[in-house]
C-alpha cells in the first residue's frame, strides 16, 4: 500500500458542457468553482480518481446496492435494497457521476494533451487516463450491459449516444489497455502531482494496467476461454505483486476529503452485518471477523442479521442486536480500492485451476489468502490477532481443492474482496461459488423478492437509470432489447455458467 499522503480537495463541477471537474491542494484552493475557463490535467486526473472512488464507496451506491447484492450487509432499517427494490436516484447518481464526472474529466484530460504528446511527460499522463478510462467503463459495463461507448462523449454533435453491445467494449478495453501500456515510459514524467493513486509512478501504472487486463480477462472465462488464456498468460508476471503495489485511493481524516461512508460525525445504522458473512467467518475463526464487523452494541458477541429480513416481522430485533459493519470501514481514513495484490493472486489461482500457464493454483490461493490478511493487518494495525501463525493455520484450515476450484478460490476471493462491494457482487453473478463441497452460502431475501425478474436469488445487473428511457428513448429501447430485456434478472454477456 502506498504511504505517501496528498492533501486534495473534492472534485469541483466545472460547468463546461456536462461537467468537468479539477482538485488542487487544500492550501492551494482560491478558485471559484462557478467561474473556470480552464484547467490543468493534474486537476482533471484528481477529480476522476476522487469522483469514482466516492461513488464507489458511497453508503448510497455501495452501501445500498453493491454490499446488498454482494451479501456482505443486509438493510437494518430499510430493508427493501436487500429485496432488489432499486433506488433510482442512487442509480441514476451512479451513472451520472462515473459519465458526467469522471469519464468526462478523462475525456477532455485527454483531448486536452492530444496537441502536446511530444512534450516530456504528456504521453505518459494520456495513457494514465485511458487506463482509468478503462477501468470505469468496465464497472459499468459489468453493471449494466451494453452501455454508451465510443458515442458517449460526442457531447457536442450527438446528445443522445447509442449504446455498444458489452462484448465489443470489453475487446476495445483491452486492446487500449494493451495498446497504453505501451505507451508508457518510466523514463519520462507523468504527473508531478494530482494523482492520488501512484503519485505519477509510471511502472505502478503500468503494473495496473497489466493487472486490468487480468480482471476483464478471467470475467470472460466462461464466454471466451481462448481469449482469456491469452491474455492472462501474456501480462500476468507484470501485474501487481505485492501488497506495496496495490491500487488504493488514500483519503484523509478531514473534510472534504474522507472516505465517503464514515461516521466520524453520526453512526450509521442503515446496515448489519449479514449473517451470510458473519457466520461463514465465524465458523472459520477468521482474525479478519473483528475488522469487517462489529460487536453488538446489545450483549458485545457478534451477531449477523438474516439478510432481507422486514423489521414489520416481529422475530427482527433492535439494530442494536445485529454487529454492525467493522471500524475500519467506517472511518475517515479508509482508501478506497481499485484493485488489490489480493485479487491478482485469486484471479491467477482460477487461471491455474482453468489449465492457463501462470504457476500453481494451490500457491496463488494460498497468497491470495495471505495478501488480504496481511493487509488488514497493516491498515488496522492488528498484528496481534493476525499473526502469521495465525494465517498458516487459516489456510491449513481451508484448503484449496482442485475439484472443487470454483467453491473453494470463490468464498475467499468474496471474503478478500471486502468491502469492494461491485466488484465481490460481479464475482458473486459470475462463479456461481457455494461453499466449499457444495452446501449453499449465499440465502434467498428472508422476506421474499421485490423483483419478479430475479430468478437465481441475486441480480445480475441494474436497470438502466429512468432518464435513459426520457430523455435517449430510441437507445434505450435498443440496447434494452438487445440485452434481452432491461431487467435485474437479465444475464451478463459472460454469464455462462
Amino acid at each position: 500500500m502506498t504511504k505517501t499522503i496528498l492533501k486534495y480537495s473534492g472534485a469541483l463541477l466545472l460547468t463546461v458542457s456536462l461537467a468537468i471537474s479539477g482538485c488542487k491542494k487544500l492550501d492551494d484552493m482560491n478558485r471559484d468553482p462557478t467561474k473556470p475557463s480552464t484547467t490543468e490535467p493534474q486537476y482533471l486526473l484528481t477529480g476522476a480518481q476522487k469522483s469514482a472512488m466516492d461513488v464507489l464507496y458511497s453508503g448510497l451506491q455501495n452501501g445500498f446496492i453493491a454490499m446488498h447484492y454482494a451479501q456482505y450487509w443486509s438493510g437494518n432499517a430499510r430493508v427493501v435494497d436487500s429485496q432488489y427494490q432499486l433506488d433510482e436516484g442512487n442509480n441514476g447518481t451512479f451513472w451520472n457521476n462515473l459519465y458526467r464526472i469522471s469519464l468526462h474529466d478523462l475525456d477532455a484530460l485527454i483531448n486536452m494533451n492530444k496537441p502536446k504528446l511530444s512534450e516530456p511527460g504528456v504521453a505518459n499522463q494520456t495513457a494514465i487516463a485511458h487506463i482509468m478510462r478503462a477501468w470505469i467503463f468496465q464497472i459499468l459495463a459489468d453493471t449494466y450491459g451494453n452501455i454508451p461507448y465510443s458515442q458517449a462523449f460526442q457531447n457536442t454533435t450527438n446528445i443522445a449516444p447509442a449504446y455498444d453491445d458489452a462484448k465489443t467494449v470489453y475487446n476495445s478495453l483491452i486492446d487500449i489497455l494493451q495498446a497504453q501500456i505501451k505507451v508508457l515510459d518510466a523514463t519520462q514524467t507523468s504527473f508531478n502531482t494530482g494523482d492520488i493513486i501512484y503519485k505519477g509512478d509510471v511502472e505502478s501504472w503500468k503494473r495496473l494496467g497489466h493487472s486490468l487486463l487480468l480482471r476483464l480477462a478471467i470475467r470472460m472465462a466462461d464466454a471466451d476461454p481462448q481469449k482469456a488464456k491469452t491474455i492472462i498468460e501474456a501480462n500476468y508476471q507484470q501485474a501487481i505483486s505485492s501488497n506495496d503495489q496495490s491500487a488504493l485511493f488514500q483519503y484523509l481524516a478531514d473534510v472534504p476529503n474522507r472516505y465517503p461512508q464514515n461516521d466520524v460525525d453520526r453512526p450509521i445504522i442503515d446496515f448489519a452485518v449479514s449473517t451470510t458473512l458473519l457466520d461463514y467467518m465465524n465458523s472459520l475463526n477468521d482474525p479478519r471477523l473483528p475488522i469487517y464487523a462489529r460487536p453488538t452494541a446489545d450483549g458485545n458477541v457478534f451477531r449477523g442479521l438474516p439478510y432481507g429480513w422486514a423489521t414489520s416481522d416481529p422475530d427482527h430485533k433492535g439494530d442494536t442486536y445485529y454487529s454492525a459493519p467493522g471500524k475500519k470501514v467506517y472511518s475517515a481514513t479508509m482508501p478506497g480500492i481499485l484493485m488489490s495484490y489480493a485479487e491478482v493472486e485469486f484471479i491467477l489461482a482460477e487461471a491455474a485451476a482453468r489449465g492457463m500457464t501462470v504457476g500453481d493454483a494451490a500457491t496463488h490461493y494460498a497468497n491470495g489468502i495471505k495478501a488480504s490478511m496481511t493487509w488488514w493487518r497493516d491498515v488496522t494495525s492488528s498484528a496481534s490477532t493476525i499473526t502469521d501463525a495465525a494465517i498458516d493455520a487459516y489456510i491449513a484450515k481451508v484448503p484449496y481443492v482442485a475439484a472443487d476450484w470454483r467453491n473453494v478460490i470463490g468464498t475467499q476471493k468474496w471474503l478478500a474482496l471486502y468491502p469492494q462491494g461491485f466488484q465481490a457482487w460481479f464475482e458473486r453473478t459470475r462463479l456461481k461459488f457455494k461453499k466449499p463441497g457444495g452446501a449453499p452460502l449465499f440465502m434467498a431475501p428472508k422476506s421474499g423478492v421485490l423483483d419478479n425478474s430475479v430468478k437465481d436469488g441475486v441480480p445480475y445487473r441494474l436497470t438502466y437509470p429512468i432518464t435513459e428511457q426520457s430523455q435517449n428513448t430510441a437507445n434505450y429501447n435498443s440496447a434494452a432489447t438487445a440485452i434481452g430485456g432491461d431487467f435485474k434478472g437479465t444475464k451478463l454477456w459472460y454469464n455462462k455458467f
